[in-house]
């Protein structure tokens, strides 16, 4: 007899980003040549001198259950973080530790959301935003962009979206899966629009933060006006290459920290103890000890530029953050290539995995089903090669 699963879980939508990456990786094990551009994990292994205090804390045997909110002293590194690089003062017992930003995330709009509120989410969203969006009770409610406007929403879109249910926004700056990071003056214009709605909240997930090409960088939570309602949640996943080591964290207003603690008291507990003790000689040495692996970012980004440019019907921006982009590929839509019709992004990323062993995510995943995501995490040789073959499929 078939197993009777609740109606949540059916509910629940699968990331796209993992599933294409699982199916790049079975047809790899199977011997295919995949060329996989669809998850965004860095391909630089985790600097030594993190690795080293990974060491040491286990020499030290640190190996008991840690703080459900995490180390003291990392909590206090975090701190020092926020105020150094974000010019925001938070205390200690503001701060929660997780097993990764994504649990800080679902975290807070667990106690942040009841059942029937709306979320508000800036659409390209990241994935997973709309599902938790759904698993916590909540309505998403997406604001269209497009690559026009580097797809981002403005004040006037944000106000229209607010209704007396809305509770949450959950953003993202920079943006995956665009790669737009906002200015200053553009975060100043939307927390004019939330001042006016006290009952609105906001997750800012800045995961991304370091990853910037702008010169600048600017936290939600900088706006005073509304610094107690928003949420700032990051981690060490993308900057330092830790994406296996499983820690991020969040800083709110107390009364929101004490609420997701004590969820994640009965879900998780405390973030593994000794990528805790790593954290901190991570967050202590800051952007300037991992600037190699943004100038490689960098440095990739200008070279996918020029690549996507030159395949016809690919609309293509540059983005200003993360290692991404979500070129608007709908005026392939409607077209054959080798007999294979492709209607829509989705058909397209299928269509690239199949012919040109080129894996990619579908717009539809974010939101935008007009568009592909690239992730360019990955060496320039395979890069050159990824859209040559690409190229080649569609026959140009």
């Amino acid at each position: 007899m078939e197993p009777k699963l609740s109606t949540r879980i059916k509910s629940l939508s699968t990331s796209q980003t993992i599933a294409m990456a699982e199916r790049a990786a079975e047809l790899k094990s199977e011997g295919v040549d995949i060329i996989s551009l669809s998850l965004g994990e860095p391909d630089f292994d985790t600097p030594e001198y993190i690795v080293e205090a990974a060491k040491k804390a286990m020499d030290d045997k640190f190996f008991k259950y840690p703080p459900i909110v995490g180390y003291k002293d990392l909590r206090q590194a975090i701190v020092n973080k926020l105020q150094r690089d974000n010019h925001l003062d938070y205390s200690i017992d503001q701060i929660v530790v997780s097993t990764g930003s994504k649990q800080s995330i679902f975290n807070a709009a667990m106690v942040l959301v009841s059942p029937g509120e709306e979320v508000i989410l800036p659409s390209p969203y990241w994935v997973s935003y709309f599902e938790i969006a759904k698993l916590v009770g909540g309505i998403p409610v997406p604001i269209k962009t497009t690559i026009e406007n580097d797809f981002k929403i403005t004040p006037q879109q944000l106000e229209v979206a607010i209704t007396p249910k809305t509770k949450l926004m959950i953003f993202n700056t920079p943006s995956n899966p665009s790669g737009s990071v906002y200015s200053k003056e553009e975060l100043q214009a939307l927390g004019k629009v939330l001042e006016k709605h006290p009952n609105v909240y906001v997750i800012a997930d800045e995961i991304y933060e370091y990853i910037n090409f702008t010169g600048s960088f600017a936290s939600f939570a900088e706006i005073g006006a509304i610094k107690d309602r928003v949420v700032t949640v990051n981690g060490v996943s993308k900057a330092f290459a830790m994406t296996g080591w499983r820690v991020g964290y969040m800083a709110a207003h107390p009364t929101i920290a004490k609420a997701c603690a004590k969820i994640q008291s009965q879900v998780t507990s405390g973030a593994n103890s000794i990528a805790q003790k790593a954290t901190i000689v991570a967050l202590n040495g800051g952007k300037d000890r991992i600037q190699y692996m943004i100038d490689a970012f960098d440095e990739r980004r200008q070279l996918m530029y020029q690549l996507l440019k030159e395949i016809p019907g690919f609309k293509v921006n540059m983005p200003t953050g993360a290692f991404y982009f979500f070129p608007d590929v709908s005026a392939l839509f409607g077209k054959e290539f080798n007999a294979y019709k492709v209607n829509n992004a989705t058909d397209l990323s299928m269509y690239l995995l199949e012919e040109a062993k080129v894996a990619t995510v579908t717009g539809d995943a974010f939101g935008n089903p007009e568009c592909l995501r690239f992730s360019y995490a990955t060496s320039k040789e395979e890069l050159k090669e990824a859209i040559r073959r690409v190229k080649k499929a569609l026959k140009y």
